[in-house]
This record gives C-alpha cells, structure tokens and sequence, in this order.
C-alpha cells in the first residue's frame, strides 16, 4: 500500500516536470500528462495533430527534463530499414566487415511522421519496440535502456503515406491526440515568438532542467506500482476491454464477466482490442490516480485512460464509418454502457 509521504513526493515531481514542460510548451496540458504517463509506465506513444502543434518540441522537451539521449529521425517513402537501424560496412583495411549502429540506438526515438515510411521500415521498428532489440546481419543487439518511440503521425495528409499495421498500433501504449490551443493560450503562444525572435541566441542557450533523472524516474514507477487497485476496478477494465470485441461475454477468475454494451455498440466495431490493452488500462489508470495524488485507483481512472489506450486498438465497422462515428465517440457509448463498480 503506498504511503501519503510517497504519494507527497511523486506529486512535488510531477509539477516539477509540468513546469519545466510549461517553459517550451504553451497549454498542451493532456499531451504533456500523456507523455507523462507512458514514460513512467515504459510505454511508447502515437501522437495524432495536424502540424505546427508543438508535438516534436514536446518530445525533444521530454528528453531534456529526462537528461536521456534523443535522437530524431524523420520517416519518408524513401527510407530502408538500415537507415533506422544501422548496416555493415565492409572495411578494406581489415578485410571484414563492422557494424555502424543507426539513430534508433537511443533512449527517445522521435519518429517523425511515422506512416510516410514503407512497410519494411515499419517491420524493423516494430522489432525495436516489441522486442528491444535489432537485427543488423545475422546478429540482434540490444537497445538501450530505457526505449521509447514516440512518433507522430498528420491526420489531413494522405498522399505518400502508409497505414500502420495493426500489430503496430497495438506497441503504442497510447495514442494521444494533439487540439488546437485556446485564444489566451494562442496569445502566449505570440507573445513567446516575439521575445524568441528578439532573444534568439539566449533562448536556444537555455536547457531545461533534468527533473525527471533516472532516480525520480525509478521512484516515480515504485510509487505507481504501489497504488491500490480493487478487484472490482479490475473487472471493470476487463469488461470495458472485452466490450470493444463483437458479440463478447469472457470469463474472469471463474466467473462471467459482462460488458453490458449491448448489440447496439457491437455493430460499430469489426475488431476490437487484445489483452494488451487491458494490461496498458491497468497501468495508466494507477499512474493517473498517482497524478490525482490518491494511493488507489477509482473508476474515473479507468475512464480518463480509456480513449488514449483504446482509440488505435479498434477497428470501426463501415456502418460506424456511415453514421460519421469515430473511435471516441464508439469508446463513449462503451463507457455509458458497462456498469461501474
């Protein structure tokens, strides 16, 4: 059971890493959470937003808090596999070959606009991030510790891009969609330009501080893996996740588990999420409830984590597409139906 002084220190943390987020990035406080949140879960994350919205500032800001290597590597039609994770190089002098380690040899990996790349490309990354590990020639190495992927991807553009497979989407621990500022944000936004543009050469100068180091890093998951869960809050994850796969009623710990969604959500749905979700639900929802300084987990956990873990794991049905019905709002419906404990 976590204690109030832990639950007093993650908290004292987190604000220490929301402000230093705040000196670079302008609102965004769900993205910043999000990213947050996948960090200290060890997750990767899918960042969804038209451009101009600040995602790969963020990413390059949360290398900086985490005082982590980062390295940045931009996805194109064009791309090989060896360009993402490395080659051999035939070396005259020495009469063999030695082996050049590519960019995704990193802690952050910033995959910029991610489905620009070919299928290919996307089968090396897939190895990275499943299994920590690549293959250059007959032999794998392992990544650093900790990897993380955080890619983003533009939702208007659909000319030279490529549709993640499935068995993609599914590594991503959430998918996080990036909004349009408000007004007054959007001011701060100009205003901060303008004292860029007169204090350039100052400004680039300016590191933000490693706030979230190893050791805050490591305290930070002690914390969250200590935060109660109820038995009934687990159920209630399972029923949710089951209640996205068509015509479901699994059993759980010898008993029926009902979603409750009922056939008028089912119909929405082609495919819907494997336990691999459930397992990402389980831990955003104790990091959440770590983030709302309480040491157990209660059903607007479960409810605030849903969509970014859910949203890229569902695969709508045509008559959802006809009815103009996306993942969010069939992820609603499911909320509205499954009974809470």
């Amino acid at each position: 059971m976590v204690q109030q002084e832990d639950i007093t220190r993650s908290a004292a943390i987190i604000d220490a890493c929301r402000k230093e987020m705040a000196k670079k990035i302008v609102g965004q406080s769900e993205m910043i959470d999000g990213l947050l949140t996948a960090l200290i879960a060890g997750g990767h994350i899918l960042l969804e937003g038209v451009p101009g919205l600040a995602k790969t500032l963020a990413v390059k800001s949360l290398a900086e808090i985490t005082g982590l290597q980062f390295k940045r590597i931009q996805f194109t039609p064009d791309l090989l596999p060896a360009d993402l994770t490395g080659t051999l190089i035939w070396e005259p002098t020495k009469g063999s070959f030695s082996v050049r380690k590519g960019p995704v040899f990193a802690n952050v990996i910033l995959a910029d606009e991610i489905n620009r790349a070919p299928a290919k490309v996307q089968s090396a990354l897939l190895e990275a991030m499943e299994e920590k590990q690549v293959t250059i020639g007959e032999t794998s190495y392992q990544l650093p510790e900790p990897f993380f992927v955080l890619a983003t991807e533009n939702p208007i553009e659909h000319e030279g891009t490529y549709s993640l497979p499935e068995a993609e989407l599914d590594r991503f621990l959430l998918k996080l969609l990036v909004t349009y500022p408000q007004p007054d944000e959007e001011l701060d936004i100009i205003k901060n330009s303008a004292a860029f543009s007169a204090n350039a050469a100052e400004i680039r100068g300016q590191a933000l501080s490693p706030v979230l180091n190893g050791e805050a890093l490591a305290l930070l998951r002690k914390i969250a893996d200590s935060v109660h869960i109820d038995e009934g809050i687990n159920e209630y994850i399972v029923s949710i996740v089951t209640a996205t796969r068509p015509a479901s009623t699994r059993r759980h710990g010898g008993a029926p588990v009902h979603s409750g969604a009922g056939e008028g959500v089912y119909r929405y749905v082609s495919f819907g999420a494997s336990p691999r979700a459930s397992i990402a639900l389980y831990r955003c929802s104790r990091i959440l409830a770590m983030f709302e300084g309480r040491g157990f987990v209660i059903p607007n956990d479960v409810k605030a984590a849903a969509s970014p873990v859910l949203r890229h794991r569902i695969v709508l049905s045509y008559e959802a597409e006809a009815e103009g019905l996306d993942t969010d709002a069939v992820i609603s419906r499911i909320l509205s139906h499954v009974p809470v404990p």
